[in-house]
Protein backbone atom coordinates (compact mmCIF):
# COMPACT_ATOMS: atom_id res chain seq x y z
CA UNK A 1 0.00 0.00 0.00
CA UNK A 2 2.51 1.90 0.78
CA UNK A 3 4.93 1.67 -2.44
CA UNK A 4 1.25 2.33 -4.15
CA UNK A 5 1.05 5.63 -2.68
CA UNK A 6 5.05 6.44 -3.71
CA UNK A 7 3.67 5.39 -7.60
CA UNK A 8 1.01 7.44 -7.37
CA UNK A 9 2.49 10.48 -6.43
CA UNK A 10 5.52 10.29 -8.73
CA UNK A 11 2.93 9.82 -11.40
CA UNK A 12 0.88 13.17 -10.34
CA UNK A 13 4.56 14.63 -10.20
CA UNK A 14 4.88 13.41 -13.88
CA UNK A 15 1.49 14.74 -15.07
CA UNK A 16 2.32 17.94 -12.74
CA UNK A 17 5.18 18.76 -15.02
CA UNK A 18 3.97 18.37 -18.12
CA UNK A 19 1.27 20.38 -17.67
CA UNK A 20 3.45 23.02 -16.56
CA UNK A 21 5.87 22.54 -19.58
CA UNK A 22 3.05 22.30 -21.80
CA UNK A 23 1.45 25.93 -20.94
CA UNK A 24 5.05 27.39 -20.92
CA UNK A 25 6.97 27.41 -17.15
CA UNK A 26 7.85 30.99 -17.74
CA UNK A 27 4.57 32.34 -18.59
CA UNK A 28 3.11 30.59 -15.67
CA UNK A 29 5.68 31.84 -13.29
CA UNK A 30 4.96 35.19 -15.06
CA UNK A 31 1.47 35.50 -13.99
CA UNK A 32 2.12 33.99 -10.33
CA UNK A 33 4.46 36.82 -10.00
CA UNK A 34 1.50 39.18 -10.34
CA UNK A 35 0.64 37.90 -6.44
CA UNK A 36 4.09 38.83 -5.04
CA UNK A 37 3.42 39.04 -1.24
CA UNK A 38 -0.18 38.72 -1.84
CA UNK A 39 0.50 34.70 -1.97
CA UNK A 40 0.71 34.96 2.19
CA UNK A 41 -2.37 36.24 2.08
CA UNK A 42 -3.97 33.83 0.10
CA UNK A 43 -2.76 31.18 2.67
CA UNK A 44 -3.80 33.34 5.58
CA UNK A 45 -7.30 33.12 3.95
CA UNK A 46 -7.44 29.27 4.99
CA UNK A 47 -7.01 29.68 8.27
CA UNK A 48 -10.96 30.68 8.30
CA UNK A 49 -12.08 27.03 6.79
CA UNK A 50 -9.34 25.35 8.97
CA UNK A 51 -11.05 26.93 12.14
CA UNK A 52 -14.42 26.20 10.64
CA UNK A 53 -13.93 22.40 9.55
CA UNK A 54 -12.64 22.12 13.66
CA UNK A 55 -16.00 23.89 14.52
CA UNK A 56 -17.36 21.14 12.99
CA UNK A 57 -15.69 18.33 14.34
CA UNK A 58 -16.02 19.54 18.20
CA UNK A 59 -20.24 18.49 18.61
CA UNK A 60 -19.37 14.76 17.51
CA UNK A 61 -17.21 14.42 20.48
CA UNK A 62 -19.81 14.96 22.78
CA UNK A 63 -19.24 11.70 24.55
CA UNK A 64 -15.35 12.38 25.06
CA UNK A 65 -14.31 11.96 28.93
CA UNK A 66 -12.62 15.03 28.34
CA UNK A 67 -14.07 18.15 27.14
CA UNK A 68 -11.91 18.25 24.51
CA UNK A 69 -11.02 22.29 23.39
CA UNK A 70 -11.15 24.05 20.39
CA UNK A 71 -7.64 24.46 19.91
CA UNK A 72 -6.31 20.64 20.49
CA UNK A 73 -8.54 19.74 17.60
CA UNK A 74 -7.41 22.90 15.54
CA UNK A 75 -4.33 21.93 15.61
CA UNK A 76 -4.98 17.47 14.88
CA UNK A 77 -7.18 18.86 11.63
CA UNK A 78 -4.05 21.01 10.31
CA UNK A 79 -1.53 18.28 11.24
CA UNK A 80 -4.12 15.94 9.50
CA UNK A 81 -4.42 18.37 6.17
CA UNK A 82 -0.68 18.54 6.39
CA UNK A 83 -0.01 14.82 5.96
CA UNK A 84 -3.10 15.00 3.70
CA UNK A 85 -1.71 17.56 1.65
CA UNK A 86 2.33 16.90 1.52
CA UNK A 87 3.01 13.02 2.54
CA UNK A 88 2.11 10.11 0.01
CA UNK A 89 -1.24 9.05 1.89
CA UNK A 90 -3.63 8.89 -0.34
CA UNK A 91 -5.53 12.07 1.13
CA UNK A 92 -6.93 9.89 3.78
CA UNK A 93 -3.93 9.15 6.00
CA UNK A 94 -3.91 12.78 8.11
CA UNK A 95 -7.42 11.24 9.65
CA UNK A 96 -6.12 8.39 10.93
CA UNK A 97 -3.58 10.62 12.61
CA UNK A 98 -5.84 13.31 13.89
CA UNK A 99 -8.05 10.41 15.50
CA UNK A 100 -4.44 8.91 17.23
CA UNK A 101 -3.68 12.68 18.31
CA UNK A 102 -7.14 12.97 20.19
CA UNK A 103 -6.55 9.31 22.13
CA UNK A 104 -2.62 9.70 22.57
CA UNK A 105 -2.46 13.33 23.27
CA UNK A 106 -5.85 14.38 25.21
CA UNK A 107 -6.84 11.44 26.73
CA UNK A 108 -10.08 10.77 23.90
CA UNK A 109 -10.81 6.92 24.17
CA UNK A 110 -9.50 5.59 20.97
CA UNK A 111 -12.86 4.03 19.08
CA UNK A 112 -14.57 7.55 20.41
CA UNK A 113 -11.72 9.55 18.14
CA UNK A 114 -11.79 7.01 15.38
CA UNK A 115 -15.61 6.89 15.32
CA UNK A 116 -15.43 11.11 15.46
CA UNK A 117 -13.26 11.08 12.50
CA UNK A 118 -15.44 8.59 10.67
CA UNK A 119 -18.56 10.04 10.83
CA UNK A 120 -17.30 13.60 10.15
CA UNK A 121 -15.66 12.45 7.13
CA UNK A 122 -18.98 10.64 6.30
CA UNK A 123 -20.41 14.91 7.03
CA UNK A 124 -17.09 16.30 4.56
CA UNK A 125 -18.45 14.06 1.88
CA UNK A 126 -22.29 14.84 2.10
CA UNK A 127 -21.53 18.74 2.42
CA UNK A 128 -19.02 18.57 -0.27
CA UNK A 129 -22.10 17.69 -2.48
CA UNK A 130 -24.21 20.08 -1.49
CA UNK A 131 -21.34 22.51 -2.40
CA UNK A 132 -20.50 20.90 -5.56
CA UNK A 133 -24.41 21.63 -6.15
CA UNK A 134 -23.91 25.37 -5.42
CA UNK A 135 -21.08 24.86 -8.22
CA UNK A 136 -22.92 23.23 -10.45
CA UNK A 137 -25.59 26.09 -10.03
CA UNK A 138 -23.00 28.76 -11.09
CA UNK A 139 -22.28 26.89 -14.32
CA UNK A 140 -26.14 27.24 -14.80
CA UNK A 141 -25.82 30.69 -14.41
CA UNK A 142 -22.84 31.23 -16.44
CA UNK A 143 -24.82 29.22 -19.28
CA UNK A 144 -22.74 26.53 -19.12
CA UNK A 145 -25.54 24.18 -19.08
CA UNK A 146 -23.59 20.75 -20.91
CA UNK A 147 -20.76 20.97 -18.58
CA UNK A 148 -23.52 21.52 -15.29
CA UNK A 149 -25.13 18.47 -16.76
CA UNK A 150 -21.51 16.53 -16.54
CA UNK A 151 -20.99 17.68 -13.46
CA UNK A 152 -24.14 16.53 -12.28
CA UNK A 153 -23.65 13.03 -13.19
CA UNK A 154 -20.45 13.27 -11.06
CA UNK A 155 -22.30 14.60 -7.97
CA UNK A 156 -24.95 11.65 -8.35
CA UNK A 157 -21.98 9.14 -8.09
CA UNK A 158 -20.85 10.89 -4.78
CA UNK A 159 -24.21 10.52 -3.47
CA UNK A 160 -24.55 6.99 -4.38
CA UNK A 161 -20.81 6.40 -2.39
CA UNK A 162 -22.18 8.39 0.11
CA UNK A 163 -25.10 6.73 0.82
CA UNK A 164 -23.20 3.22 0.42
CA UNK A 165 -20.90 4.33 3.04
CA UNK A 166 -23.35 5.10 5.68
CA UNK A 167 -25.14 1.85 5.09
CA UNK A 168 -21.75 0.34 5.56
CA UNK A 169 -21.59 2.12 8.98
CA UNK A 170 -24.89 1.02 10.13
CA UNK A 171 -24.67 -2.48 9.33
CA UNK A 172 -21.39 -2.46 11.86
CA UNK A 173 -18.80 -1.89 8.35
CA UNK A 174 -15.69 -2.40 10.61
CA UNK A 175 -16.40 -5.43 12.92
CA UNK A 176 -17.29 -7.18 9.39
CA UNK A 177 -14.24 -5.98 8.06
CA UNK A 178 -11.76 -7.46 10.64
CA UNK A 179 -14.28 -10.59 10.40
CA UNK A 180 -13.35 -10.87 6.77
CA UNK A 181 -9.25 -10.73 7.84
CA UNK A 182 -10.03 -12.95 10.35
CA UNK A 183 -11.43 -15.79 8.38
CA UNK A 184 -8.11 -14.94 6.07
CA UNK A 185 -5.31 -14.69 8.78
CA UNK A 186 -6.86 -16.46 11.64
CA UNK A 187 -9.45 -16.17 14.38
CA UNK A 188 -6.43 -15.47 17.15
CA UNK A 189 -4.41 -13.22 15.29
CA UNK A 190 -7.59 -10.90 15.01
CA UNK A 191 -9.11 -11.33 18.16
CA UNK A 192 -8.27 -7.80 19.90
CA UNK A 193 -8.99 -6.23 16.93
CA UNK A 194 -12.56 -7.17 16.63
CA UNK A 195 -12.91 -5.85 19.93
CA UNK A 196 -12.10 -2.91 18.89
CA UNK A 197 -13.59 -3.01 15.65
CA UNK A 198 -16.96 -3.28 17.73
CA UNK A 199 -16.54 -0.91 19.79
CA UNK A 200 -15.60 1.68 16.79
CA UNK A 201 -19.18 0.73 15.18
CA UNK A 202 -21.11 1.23 18.55
CA UNK A 203 -19.34 4.81 18.66
CA UNK A 204 -20.26 5.48 15.63
CA UNK A 205 -23.80 4.32 15.94
CA UNK A 206 -23.95 6.80 19.61
CA UNK A 207 -22.55 9.69 17.08
CA UNK A 208 -25.45 9.00 14.41
CA UNK A 209 -28.35 8.57 17.26
CA UNK A 210 -27.35 12.19 18.32
CA UNK A 211 -29.62 14.12 15.60
CA UNK A 212 -28.75 17.77 16.61
CA UNK A 213 -24.75 16.55 17.40
CA UNK A 214 -24.60 16.01 13.55
CA UNK A 215 -27.10 18.94 12.49
CA UNK A 216 -24.72 21.29 13.86
CA UNK A 217 -21.46 19.37 12.47
CA UNK A 218 -23.60 19.96 8.97
CA UNK A 219 -23.89 23.54 9.41
CA UNK A 220 -20.21 24.08 10.16
CA UNK A 221 -18.69 21.84 7.75
CA UNK A 222 -21.03 23.25 4.83
CA UNK A 223 -19.94 26.82 6.16
CA UNK A 224 -16.29 25.96 6.13
CA UNK A 225 -16.58 24.57 2.24
CA UNK A 226 -17.90 27.95 0.92
CA UNK A 227 -15.61 30.45 2.97
CA UNK A 228 -12.93 28.50 1.23
CA UNK A 229 -13.92 30.43 -2.09
CA UNK A 230 -12.51 33.77 -0.26
CA UNK A 231 -9.32 32.32 -0.95
CA UNK A 232 -9.88 31.75 -4.37
CA UNK A 233 -11.21 35.38 -5.05
CA UNK A 234 -8.34 36.86 -2.89
CA UNK A 235 -6.30 35.12 -5.54
CA UNK A 236 -8.21 36.01 -8.72
CA UNK A 237 -8.27 39.73 -7.58
CA UNK A 238 -4.29 39.55 -7.33
CA UNK A 239 -3.94 38.16 -10.41
CA UNK A 240 -6.05 41.18 -11.74
CA UNK A 241 -8.59 39.17 -13.95
CA UNK A 242 -11.85 40.42 -14.19
CA UNK A 243 -13.87 36.90 -12.99
CA UNK A 244 -16.48 37.87 -10.31
CA UNK A 245 -17.43 35.75 -7.36
CA UNK A 246 -19.42 33.43 -8.97
CA UNK A 247 -16.52 31.97 -11.52
CA UNK A 248 -14.86 31.89 -7.94
CA UNK A 249 -17.41 30.12 -6.30
CA UNK A 250 -17.41 27.41 -9.34
CA UNK A 251 -13.71 26.93 -9.12
CA UNK A 252 -13.83 26.50 -5.77
CA UNK A 253 -16.43 24.33 -5.67
CA UNK A 254 -15.87 22.15 -8.92
CA UNK A 255 -11.83 22.28 -8.45
CA UNK A 256 -12.91 20.52 -4.77
CA UNK A 257 -14.94 18.24 -6.45
CA UNK A 258 -12.18 17.44 -8.72
CA UNK A 259 -9.22 16.75 -5.91
CA UNK A 260 -11.92 14.29 -3.87
CA UNK A 261 -12.47 12.30 -6.84
CA UNK A 262 -8.56 11.56 -7.28
CA UNK A 263 -7.88 10.89 -3.30
CA UNK A 264 -6.15 8.07 -4.04
CA UNK A 265 -3.09 10.64 -5.70
CA UNK A 266 -1.30 11.88 -2.75
CA UNK A 267 -2.82 15.68 -2.73
CA UNK A 268 -4.21 15.11 -5.94
CA UNK A 269 -1.06 16.53 -7.85
CA UNK A 270 -1.04 16.96 -11.63
CA UNK A 271 -5.20 16.45 -11.26
CA UNK A 272 -5.41 19.57 -9.71
CA UNK A 273 -3.58 21.41 -12.01
CA UNK A 274 -5.44 20.08 -15.31
CA UNK A 275 -8.75 20.36 -13.71
CA UNK A 276 -8.24 24.42 -13.01
CA UNK A 277 -6.92 24.87 -16.74
CA UNK A 278 -10.24 23.07 -17.83
CA UNK A 279 -12.45 25.20 -15.08
CA UNK A 280 -10.92 27.83 -15.76
CA UNK A 281 -11.30 28.04 -19.63
CA UNK A 282 -15.08 27.81 -18.60
CA UNK A 283 -14.66 31.24 -16.48
CA UNK A 284 -12.83 32.96 -19.39
CA UNK A 285 -9.09 32.24 -17.63
CA UNK A 286 -6.33 31.58 -19.79
CA UNK A 287 -4.13 28.38 -18.88
CA UNK A 288 -1.21 30.36 -17.18
CA UNK A 289 -3.66 32.16 -14.91
CA UNK A 290 -5.37 28.92 -14.21
CA UNK A 291 -2.50 27.47 -13.31
CA UNK A 292 -1.13 29.81 -11.41
CA UNK A 293 -4.25 29.80 -9.11
CA UNK A 294 -3.75 26.08 -8.69
CA UNK A 295 -0.02 26.79 -8.01
CA UNK A 296 -1.08 29.47 -5.62
CA UNK A 297 -2.99 26.57 -3.46
CA UNK A 298 0.03 24.66 -3.63
CA UNK A 299 1.94 26.89 -1.87
CA UNK A 300 -0.58 27.69 0.99
CA UNK A 301 -0.10 24.02 0.95
CA UNK A 302 3.48 24.38 1.93
CA UNK A 303 3.36 27.48 3.88
CA UNK A 304 0.91 25.91 6.32
CA UNK A 305 1.98 22.04 5.82
CA UNK A 306 5.71 22.39 6.22
CA UNK A 307 5.19 23.61 9.62
CA UNK A 308 2.17 21.12 10.67
CA UNK A 309 4.59 18.14 10.00
CA UNK A 310 7.12 19.69 12.41
CA UNK A 311 4.74 20.03 14.83
CA UNK A 312 3.19 16.02 14.18
CA UNK A 313 6.82 15.16 14.74
CA UNK A 314 6.97 17.47 17.86
CA UNK A 315 4.14 16.06 19.31
CA UNK A 316 5.23 12.60 18.83
CA UNK A 317 8.83 13.41 19.67
CA UNK A 318 7.16 14.58 23.48
CA UNK A 319 5.19 10.98 23.75
CA UNK A 320 8.18 9.18 22.91
CA UNK A 321 10.35 11.13 25.68
CA UNK A 322 7.56 10.50 28.61
CA UNK A 323 7.34 6.69 28.30
CA UNK A 324 11.43 6.47 28.01
CA UNK A 325 11.06 8.20 31.38
CA UNK A 326 7.97 6.03 32.71
CA UNK A 327 10.28 3.38 31.91
CA UNK A 328 13.43 4.43 33.82
CA UNK A 329 11.12 4.84 36.75
CA UNK A 330 10.37 1.74 36.70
Amino acid sequence: MKKTGYILFFAGLVLFTAVLGYYGFFEIISALSMMGAGLFLVAASHLLPLFLDSLAWKPLLFNAENKIKIIHLLCARWVGESINSLLPAAQVGGDFVRARMLAKHHGVNASVAGASVVVELTISVITQVLFTLMGIGCLLIMGENSMAGAASLGAMFLVLLTAGFITAQRLGMWKKFVGILSALGGRENFRLLSVQADALDQAAMAIYSNRRALFISVFWRLTGWIAGVVEVWIALRLLETNTGFVHAFMLESLGQAIRAAAFIVPGAIGIQEGGFVILGGLAGLGPEIALSLSLAKRFRELLLGLPGLVYWQSEEGIVFIKRIKKIIRR
